[in-house]
């Protein structure tokens, strides 16, 4: 059935082995052979691998060692997030421009752009979807899937029917039949936990989900729930969100060697997230009072949440809180990852310095410079001496990255 004009129309974007792709576009040698990308040369996990990889065996979460055992020609990469967070930049930057501003970054290699609104001028869906798909191989050079359907949820699912380089297209009124066969679970935001919810009451493909009560949804999980309902029926109400909630929290964390046991390098460990945070915060004017602070080991988390007298956006004064979690809660077990969060940002209200309680240490313009440094040559060229020591691994992109604002996280 074909409809010149959708009443809805929403285009997925899904960039192929996204992380792969542009070591083998900045590197030409690379091209065609089969390239796993690691967390710096000492990771040894795979972040993600490219198609000649994955076609020998390989998959994202496996390690070097199994790689090379399936695929002995495999060539490493050590990540280079801040390049990918300029390509994805770039990418949803040029979709918005030249397609609709109705664009929602979903993750660093992932939109969603409703163009309802864009078919009069740029034509029907299929044909905006195949002009966004020009358009991403037009500018970088890289290779991506489509999908395009009346709602989010199956524009995403059509997308990964036609991976890698392709482009699905399912129009609303078919969509419902589309999914009718497909597992719930398949489906974007249907977790193992709510699956076997559904399977617990016979509902085990899209296509049970009509004799299923949306009141047992609704009542279970809410406003998620009935969406859950209206989402296997080729119905998904949620919108696009262009505009990007300010984060009820930030944090920063790091893998570690496993089972460390150093003092002196789990203290490093947390000097360095406790600068990033702080310098994070300071780069986008917030400030907060209580940080959440942890150590991993084997056993599960270690730690605990410490309040400040004022609002902070110090390293000095976040660090000092993590020597207290440190000595309040660590007996020497072995530690494989450090993650600081803070957890209430605020705007700051430019009367911190005034309402300090004595004795509170103020390092305002001494931060400022710092950061105009570390801005101009680069992160922690200027920083404590401990860091000196730090670790070789590369920051990460958040899951929750952003092109802007305070989720511009690296």
């Amino acid at each position: 059935m074909h409809i010149s004009h959708w009443q809805r129309a929403i285009v997925f974007v899904d960039m192929d082995a996204f992380f792969a792709s542009i070591e083998q576009l900045d590197d030409p040698a690379l091209r065609g052979r089969p390239v796993a990308v690691t967390n710096g040369m000492q990771g040894t996990c795979i972040i993600t691998c490219s198609y000649e990889a994955r076609a020998r065996g390989v998959h994202t979460g496996m390690r070097i060692r199994e790689a090379r055992q399936l695929c002995p020609e495999l060539v490493r990469c050590a990540s280079r997030p801040q390049r990918y967070a300029q390509l994805a930049t770039l990418l949803s930057d040029t979709l918005r421009e030249a397609i609709s501003p109705d664009l929602e970054v979903f993750s660093v290699d992932e939109a969603f752009i409703d163009v309802t609104r864009c078919q009069r001028l740029l034509g029907s869906p299929p044909d905006i979807a195949r002009r966004a798909k020009q358009l991403i191989e037009a500018v970088v050079g890289l290779p991506c899937t489509v999908g395009v359907s009346g709602d989010r949820t199956t524009a995403k699912y059509v997308a990964k029917l036609h991976k890698p380089n392709g482009l699905g297209v399912v129009c609303p009124a078919q969509a419902r039949d589309f999914l009718h066969d497909v597992p719930v679970t398949r489906l974007c935001g249907i977790a193992e936990g709510i699956g076997r919810f559904l399977a617990a009451r016979g509902v085990y493909t899209c296509g049970d989900m009509a004799q299923l009560p949306v009141g047992i949804l609704g009542k279970r999980f809410g406003h998620p729930g009935r969406r859950i309902w209206l989402m296997c029926q080729g119905r998904d109400p949620e919108p696009i969100h262009p505009t990007v909630a300010v984060p009820k929290s930030l944090g920063h964390g790091k893998v570690m060697p496993p089972e460390t046991t150093s003092r002196q390098v789990i203290l490093t460990y947390l000097l360095h997230m406790s600068e990033r945070l702080a310098a994070r915060m300071r780069q986008h004017q917030l400030q907060a009072r209580s940080f959440s602070i942890g150590l991993l080991t084997r056993y599960g988390w270690l730690g605990d949440t410490y309040r400040t007298p004022t609002p902070t956006q110090d390293g000095k004064i976040i660090t000092a809180l993590t020597r207290s979690m440190l000595d309040e809660y660590w007996r020497g077990e072995g530690v494989s990852q450090v993650q600081i969060t803070a957890l209430d940002p605020v705007p700051v209200d430019g009367q911190l310095e005034l309402f300090a309680e004595p004795g509170t240490p103020v390092h305002g313009a001494r931060n400022q410079a710092m950061d105009r440094i570390n801005q101009r040559y680069g992160e922690l060229t200027l920083a404590p001496a401990r860091l000196l020591k730090r670790t070789e691994m590369p920051n990460v992109i958040s899951p929750a990255w952003k092109p802007q604002g305070p989720r511009q996280s690296i």
